[in-house]
């Protein structure tokens, strides 16, 4: 590969604060808003993209809340956000689903502007449009970040970062080792979702309630659809169908869900193999396939599914959303076999219940494993194995590739958030580093803020 030798150069710091937060997607606004809390520490939160909110504004339902019981596992500052959501009518409540345990469903836009509320009502300074191009590392110790913008290269130095990009970003630039995807390191596929209103929801409901051996659904029952929110995954005999006479499907299940109006579902009927979020040639090839697979998953949607036939396409979220990049080898690396058989920590940070979703790394199908009960996050997850100064939180936790498929959901990456902000708020209090924090006062804060733990 061709190279170019860049000059040495002196670059402005941009600011220095106690805690910085990267990513501000479920992880990450968590993660500033529990650091900043009490308004001791000067904490700033720096986004690439124009508005907060990451992967909970591209359509997703937010899964698992509750258990497969129906009782809630998270709560704390994750309940607090929907909280404020729905005091602005712009959340449901949290819906069991024999699928996905339980969905709640959120208005995208307004998550954006109640991620703004939250910030500054926890006095932290924002900078979006700002990328983490690289770490600043002295002795083993994250002493902050690089970041560009239009303004140029410049750093921000902190006393403890944590890096909530999802893609490990930070972490893998500071020299912590990372891995992706499975043993041959094949990850799964991204989506892109969209939106379509006009749906005739009376009228998906009574064919999916009335004539279910057509319109099938994977392990849900047909009660599941009766009423309230709902995710529909299963038609499989229809979707088949339509590829039998040329459509260009790449999924094999037809997969919605109902949005906060009436009318209106979000679909997640893309998915491209082989990509990797990291390279930004991979990461455009998604975008460009994603974009033209919409199209004929909203032809295959009006031609086949009754209640469909005057819809239109509405929204298409500005990015594909990653279910797998990087993730971190931290001091613990939480495996397939810890969830499944639902092991205790000790210095548990989150209870989650969500199943193994294991996209296929080939093909259009997916693998869901379900868990004996609820499962653990320990704390030593968030913390890299050698380089000090730094935490993580969200997808790019320390998890092997089927556990990952399972901790990868918003809900359980806010619950991480929280956890790892109140760790580097902890720390700095005591003036030690995140890696030596007193993980039974990070229980305790959790507590505090009306988490739960088990």
């Amino acid at each position: 590969m061709k190279t170019i030798k860049e000059p040495a150069r002196e670059i402005r710091v941009r600011a220095e604060v106690d805690v910085l937060v990267v990513g501000s997607g479920p992880a990450g606004i968590m993660a500033a808003e529990a650091a900043a809390k009490d308004g001791k520490l000067k904490v700033m939160l720096i986004e690439s993209r124009g508005y907060l909110g990451g992967n909970l504004t591209i359509g997703l339902p937010i899964l698992s809340y509750l258990n497969a019981k129906g009782e809630q596992v998270i709560k704390g500052a994750a309940q607090k956000f929907i909280d404020r959501l729905r005091a602005r009518n712009a959340a449901s409540e949290h819906t069991p689903c024999k699928l996905h345990i339980s969905l709640t469903i959120a208005d995208s836009e307004e998550i954006k502007t109640v991620a703004w509320e939250m910030m500054d009502d926890a006095g932290v300074d924002v900078l979006l449009y700002a990328f983490a191009s690289d770490a600043i590392v002295e002795d083993g110790c994250v002493k902050g970040v690089i970041i560009e913008s239009k303004a140029g290269r410049e750093a921000i130095l902190a006393k403890t970062v944590i890096d909530c990009t999802g893609d490990a970003d930070v972490a893998f630039r500071a020299g912590v080792e990372c891995r992706k995807g499975d043993e041959r390191g094949r990850m799964q596929p991204p989506s892109l979702m969209f939106s379509m209103r006009g749906v005739n929801m009376a009228q998906v409901r009574d064919n999916v309630v009335n004539h279910y051996d057509e319109y099938g659904m994977d392990i849900m029952p047909p009660e599941q659809f009766r009423k309230g929110k709902f995710t529909m995954v299963g038609m499989r005999k229809q979707l088949a169908d339509a590829r039998s006479k040329g459509y260009g499907l790449t999924v094999d299940r037809t997969i919605f869900t109902t949005g906060i109006n009436d009318d209106e579902v979000w679909v997640n009927m893309t998915r491209v193999s082989g990509v990797d979020s990291t390279d930004p040639a991979s990461y455009t090839h998604a975008e460009h396939k994603c974009r033209k697979q919409l199209y004929e998953a909203v032809r295959y949607l009006k031609d086949y599914i009754p209640g469909f036939e005057n819809a239109w396409l509405e929204t298409v979220p500005p990015f594909t959303g990653i279910r797998e990049s990087r993730v971190i080898v931290g001091k613990y690396t939480l495996t397939k076999e810890d969830l499944l058989e639902a092991r205790h920590f000790d210095d548990e940070i989150a209870v989650a219940s969500y199943p193994v979703d294991l996209h296929h790394e080939e093909g259009g199908d997916c693998t869901l494993i379900y868990s004996k009960g609820d499962y653990e996050i320990p704390y030593r997850t968030l913390v890299p194995e050698k380089i000090k100064g730094l935490l993580v939180a969200g997808r790019n936790a320390s998890m092997d590739h089927k556990a990952m498929a399972a901790t990868r959901v918003m809900a359980t990456c806010m619950a991480m958030g929280e956890a790892a902000g109140a760790a580097a708020r902890i720390a700095i209090e005591d003036g030690v580093d995140p890696s030596e924090v007193d993980v039974k006062k990070v229980q305790k804060a959790l507590l505090d803020n009306g988490g739960y733990l088990r």
